[in-house]
């Protein structure tokens, strides 16, 4: 195969191939994460790591998702072209950039307004131009939904109905559910007004989902 990927640097490059071994598979994943600088995302004091499969600290004791994360949860989401996504939990950005880098039309919702106003200039230096809100990621964006898909960065300790509901029928949920133990990756498809289908994808850790705003 033709590698067409054009790599933000030569440790980008590492990282795909470390992903594609450990059976990321979707293309357009690899390519986004392999084109995307992740080192602008972090601190500065942390840029040796900014390749490392590795999650890393950001402000508000929240986490940058290790990339085999990033990639897991973004493979399971069946992205097809401009697929409408609601991601609960900014964070430093990341997440949104892979999704605009794939085409998708970004919806992104963050509880902490200091990184929400971070990520928003993350973004915009990189001309990623997502629909950002300050807001309670359990509340979801009830005024923008339906949704073809939603991806949820922190972890409910219960599957969020509301934000369920937040799906056209057909759409599809990734989200670790679980408490501070460890979380399973659920895959959540909206099959009818108040039906759903779930499939469990393995265990992982994440930071806790929390209700309401902090700054």
């Amino acid at each position: 195969m033709t590698d067409t990927i054009v790599y933000a640097d030569d440790r980008a490059k590492k990282l795909v191939e470390k992903l594609r071994r450990k059976g990321i598979t979707d293309e357009r994943v690899l390519a986004a994460i392999g084109t995307i600088p992740r080192q602008v995302f972090i601190d500065k004091s942390l840029v040796d790591y900014a390749y490392a499969d590795r999650a890393l600290p950001i402000d508000k004791g929240q986490t940058i998702s290790q990339p085999y994360t990033v990639a897991f949860q973004t493979q399971l989401l069946q992205l097809r072209p401009g697929d409408k996504v609601l991601e609960i939990g900014t964070g430093s950005g990341y997440q949104a950039a892979v999704l605009c880098e794939m085409g998708m039309n970004v919806y992104s919702i963050e509880r902490y307004e200091a990184l929400h106003r971070k990520a928003e200039k993350t973004l915009e230096s990189l001309n990623y131009y997502p629909k950002l809100f300050f807001g309670d990621g359990y509340e979801g964006l009830p005024d923008h939904a339906p949704f073809d898909k939603i991806l949820i960065t922190a972890a409910p300790e219960q599957r969020p109905e509301k934000l369920l509901h937040q799906l056209r029928i057909g759409g599809l949920m990734v989200v670790p559910v679980g408490d501070s133990r460890g979380q399973k990756m659920m895959v959540i498809e909206r099959t009818g007004p108040d039906s759903f289908e779930e499939s469990e994808e393995g265990r992982f850790i994440f930071v806790p989902m929390k209700e309401g705003t902090e700054e």
